[in-house]
């Protein structure tokens, strides 16, 4: 590794912002060589915090104990879903600025349904082309900071991204970047051919070592002592899943790898994180990864989070032991940079997609009143019968895509109806069932019906008109409610999605190139990081950003 000479200076500032704790730090003057942007899939703001008492030295710690910690960080948007928090934490728009509005949602156009980075121009790289499942980012209307950085630098630096997840590797990757994830039906990292012509020697090298063949026959056990969790004594609710012979109870056993669903079983345990940790080592080793003049970008999204809180829900001993793993994992990655970039070379910026919530069950048990709604709900004869009564049909209801309803346009011409009338019938009708508590049609935000209040703002900023549905609808708080038909019948333990706090909560960590230790508890947005990085990098912010530099990061790093 070549040795930049670097500029060192010591300075003691005074902190302006309230609610910060400051040190002295040694201020590196020049740019990073890697921007490293890690996002936890569903890592909601306190997990990192919750089991504080047995984190090791070089994951969370150092991120605590080292960095720069936003510990009252909120996504502004309501729909708070994959593809979207992705989309804002690399761009620093709202949904309503980089079009990823949610994991799916309906072409006007066409009335199909589409996958957030679906593009049929490009199929997986040594795969033949088959209807939906070509993918790229050319569904994010937006740049992103990596973009950027590679326009500024006149192609000098260079953008990467790893994860589980293809909308995990995809939209982070952004328009300039090349982008690799974890196939569930063939257990490789793939890319498609938006990125490649052609996979790289050292991506084949890497399969062809086939990782996941070490973890047949084993199964995921606890790393500790049992009497040690929190959740100890809960390893098995009646709403925590059991997915094709997985379990719900230690251990959860693999397989011997005949099983249909055995890289999909790797990827609910943390053994998805651990493939997508020594997949992005071999990229940083053989891509020479911050080696370069210009500063390069790596994301690497971790998705096993995602996976295993769904499942079990984010209070389980199952996500409980997946917490520590992943405080392994990150000192093993953050020591891996240290050795092959330096971690004072290396500026880092930690943060989530969405929070979670806990399952109903387990909130009902505390004294809510929870529940779960039906996924063909809007089908009933309840609803038929209250369209049928106001219209003169029952078949005005076309598709529902979390957190979208969609209308039978065609339908409502036929009839001589008037949308808009339509629309604020059934978000009428929407607000009467138990578990919702808001429905705002595209009508009335099209035409600037909306009052301002809290929820209203959220959905406005989720708004796209083209992409976003009629109706807007929001569940009541710790009441299950997705579209995600499969999600509903494999009985899903707890799924986000909403606009309430424990969704939109997550934590923001910066760290290395000297950033210095400090906890500030102003409110702040994931939003504002696309901002703070292309301030700290001295490059145009990305084009839908609408977030502000954070000064603490800003005042002491640069």
């Amino acid at each position: 590794m070549s040795v930049i000479r670097r500029r060192w200076f010591v300075a003691s500032l005074s902190v302006l912002a309230a609610g910060c704790d400051s040190s002295t730090a040694f201020i590196n003057t020049d740019p990073p060589k890697l921007v490293l942007q890690i996002t936890v899939d569903q890592l909601r703001g306190d997990l990192p915090v919750r089991y504080l008492d047995r984190l090791g030295p070089g994951g969370f710690r150092y991120l605590l104990e080292r960095g720069t910690w936003y510990n009252n960080a909120h996504y502004r948007h309501a729909n708070t879903e994959t593809a979207v928090g992705h989309a804002t934490l690399v761009t620093g728009a709202d949904p309503s600025r980089h079009g990823i509005v949610a994991n799916d949602w309906v072409d006007q156009e066409t009335e199909t349904l589409v996958y957030n980075t679906e593009d049929d121009r490009h199929h997986i790289l040594g795969q033949p082309s088959k209807p939906h499942e070509g993918v790229s980012p050319r569904n994010l209307l937006a740049s992103t900071v990596g973009d950027e950085l590679v326009v500024h630098s006149g192609g000098a630096s260079r953008v990467f991204s790893v994860s589980v997840k293809d909308r995990g590797a995809i939209i982070p990757g952004g328009h300039a970047g090349k982008a690799f994830w974890f196939s569930k039906s063939t257990g490789r990292f793939v890319t498609s051919t938006f990125y490649h012509d052609e996979y790289p020697n050292w991506v084949e090298a890497w399969n062809g070592q086939q990782h996941t063949d070490r973890y047949k026959g084993t199964s995921w056990t606890l790393l500790g002592n049992r009497e040690d969790y929190v959740f100890g004594d809960r390893d098995d609710r009646p709403f925590e899943t059991d997915f094709g012979g997985f379990g719900r109870t230690f251990p959860h056993p693999f397989g011997e790898g005949s099983s249909p669903y055995f890289f999909a079983m790797l990827t609910f345990s943390p053994v998805g994180d651990e493939l997508t940790l020594d997949f992005a080592k071999a990229l940083i080793e053989r891509e020479l990864v911050g080696q370069g003049e210009a500063t390069d970008y790596l994301a690497i999204s971790f998705s096993s989070t995602d996976y295993i809180g769904h499942l079990f829900g984010p209070s389980s001993l199952e996500s409980e032991d997946n917490i520590l793993r992943l405080d392994r994992l990150l000192a093993e990655l953050f020591a891996f940079v240290d050795d092959n970039i330096g971690l004072d070379n290396t500026l880092i910026v930690l943060s989530a997609d969405h929070g979670a919530p806990e399952a109903p069950e387990h909130m009902a048990s505390q004294g809510l009143q929870t529940g779960r709604t039906d996924f063909d709900w809007f089908a009933t004869a309840e609803m038929k019968r209250a369209l049928r009564e106001r219209f003169g049909r029952d078949d005005l209801i076309a598709f529902h895509s979390h957190p979208y309803l969609y209308l039978d346009l065609e339908a409502i011409g036929q009839s001589g109806l008037r949308t808009e009338e339509v629309e604020a019938f059934v978000a009428e009708e929407i607000m009467k069932l138990p578990g919702f508590t808001y429905a705002l049609t595209r009508s009335d935000l099209l035409a600037g019906r909306v009052a301002g209040a809290p929820i209203q703002d959220q959905i406005r900023r989720s708004f796209h008109p083209t992409r976003s549905g009629n109706i807007h609808m929001v569940q009541d708080q710790y009441w299950f409610l997705h579209s995600d038909e499969d999600a509903q019948r494999i009985g899903i333990a707890a799924i986000h999605g909403s606009p309430w706090v424990y969704d939109t909560y997550v934590p923001i960590f910066f760290a290395g190139h000297g950033v210095p230790a400090q906890t500030v508890t102003r409110r702040v947005g994931p939003h504002d990081i696309a901002a703070t990085l292309a301030a700290y990098l001295r490059i145009k912010p990305p084009s839908g950003s609408i977030g502000d530099p954070l000064v603490e990061v800003l005042s002491h790093g640069r």
